[in-house]
Formats: structure tokens, sequence, C-alpha cells
């Protein structure tokens, strides 16, 4: 799908980050941008920076974890600037450095709640709406290079589950949507200089309120350097444009998934050799 100017969008989680960067890159091309954020401070600041480069912008706040605040806020940006044509569902937040066994029922609650059914929410928001329309339209769904592996070297497991959750979510909605006008873009990062490592500051009172989660902030020198937010958001209104299901950032981490498979290969290799022998 081509970006044109005057299209609008929703991002969640643009208020920093990832989102940010996302929401920059489509102002850059005249695209108006919902700017969704748990924060509505940090999505303001994110609209003074579009207006800032003479792009239109909305802050609306919304907890993506709640359907009805997803439902709202789309409401609202159709309100402002008409039909949605590109659909961010990006908030996310990090569950890092705990083991599976040790996390507790409402951290369980929230990492589903936001990285999972936050992008369910999105895809019931949205996708309606775009098929009413008939016109292009593009659904990108940020799960992550964890969403393709579970590191060995980090205790990931959780956010691993709901981005492995993203993918499979977001190919079933690339098959469902072939020959409509919509396009599907699953977004697969590695380390991005964010602070998702802080992600436990915007828990919402319902599921806990904030706190301060020490085993997350390992993550944070880890990503400290890695590519820019500004860098990701162009690397997705490539992968906008171009099509792709399957929007990597990091080239470099492929030999992890090639280790996976490997795994799978050799598991599948196992399977054939003993019903070989069994037939025998």
């Amino acid at each position: 799908m081509k970006i044109e100017a005057g299209m609008c969008a929703y991002v969640s989680g643009a208020g920093s980050g990832i989102g940010r960067g996302i929401a920059l890159a489509l102002a850059r091309r005249g695209v108006r941008v919902g700017v969704c954020d748990i924060k509505l401070g940090d999505a303001q600041d994110t609209v003074r920076q579009i207006e800032a480069l003479g792009g239109s912008a909305l802050a609306v706040q919304v907890d993506v974890s709640d359907s009805a605040s997803v439902e709202q806020a789309v409401a609202a940006i159709e309100q402002a600037y008409g039909a949605i044509a590109i659909g961010c569902n990006n908030a996310g937040i990090a569950m890092h450095g705990v083991p599976l066994h040790e996390i507790s029922a409402s951290d369980w609650d929230w990492v589903i709640g936001v990285n999972l059914r936050g992008v369910i929410h999105g895809i019931r928001a949205l996708v309606p709406r775009m098929l009413q329309a008939g016109r292009p339209a593009h659904i990108v769904n940020t799960a992550s290079i964890g969403g393709f592996q579970v590191n060995p070297n980090f205790l990931t497991g959780a956010y691993s589950m709901t981005k492995y959750a993203v993918v499979a979510l977001s190919e079933g909605l690339h098959n469902e949507l072939q020959g409509s006008p919509i396009g599907v873009s699953i977004l697969a990062p590695a380390a991005v200089d964010t602070q998702i490592h802080l992600s436990e500051r915007s828990r919402p009172e319902r599921l806990g309120g904030p706190t301060v989660r020490a085993q997350n902030h390992f993550m944070g020198d880890l990503i400290r350097g890695g590519m820019t937010p500004e860098a990701v958001g162009e690397r997705v209104a490539h992968g906008i444009e171009a099509d792709e299901l399957y929007i990597f950032t990091h080239p470099e981490t492929q030999h992890w998934l090639d280790r996976r498979h490997a795994a799978i290969t050799a598991a599948f290799d196992e399977a054939r050799r003993l019903a070989q022998d069994q037939s025998a």
C-alpha cells in the first residue's frame, strides 16, 4: 500500500519508544496520526514533535488492555480525521528476569492484557471499519524477535509467550484478509533503545497500579545504544509500502531462529526414524 499524505493512522504505545518512532515516520509522509498511549502527557509530547515537523496529530489516552478504551480511541481518531488507513497495534510491556513459576497472577494478567489483548482489541476495532471503507489499508502488529524464539540467555518466557501469540494471530489475520484491500505486517525488532524496561510505571490501577520491577532493569543495559526508534519507524513505513508480512529489523539475529529451526528439524528427523523402525 502506498502511504499517501492525508491518510489517518492509529498508533498505540506512541507516547515513547517504537510507537513514537512509527508515529513520526508516518507524520513525515503526511499521515495524520492518532497518538495513543496510556500516559496522556507522553502522547502529547509526541504530538508536539509531530507538529514541529509540520504534521497533524491527536493525543488520545488509551489503555489497550481495555477493549472499550481502544474502541473509544479509534472512534475519537475517526471523528477528528476520518477513516483510519493504517493501524499499528504497538503498545507493549516487558516481563523479564523472573522464572515463569514465580510470576504473580496479576503480572500474568498485565502482560497478556497489554501485549496480546491489546492487539486483539485493536484488530476488533480497526478491521471491521477498514473492511467497510473498502479502501487500501494496513495493520501492523508489533511482536518481537522474541516472538520467533525464546532466548536461552534471558528469562523472557512470559514476554515471548505473548509475542509468539501475536505472530500466530497476525499470520491468521493475514490469511483471512487475502483478497481484501487490507495488508498485515508483523514487526519483529530486537534491541531498540527504548524505555520498555520501565513499562511497569504505566501499569493501570485495575491491574495493580504503577510499580517498580527491578528484574526488568537489566534489559535497559542490553538495549542501550541499540537501534533508534526513529530507524524502526522508517523500517515500518517501508514494510507497509512493500506489503511485507514479516518486518525484521536486526538481520544479525537470524541465527537465533536458525538454532530453533534446527532443533525442530532434528526432532522431525527422529520422529521419521522411529516411524521407519516401527514399519520395518
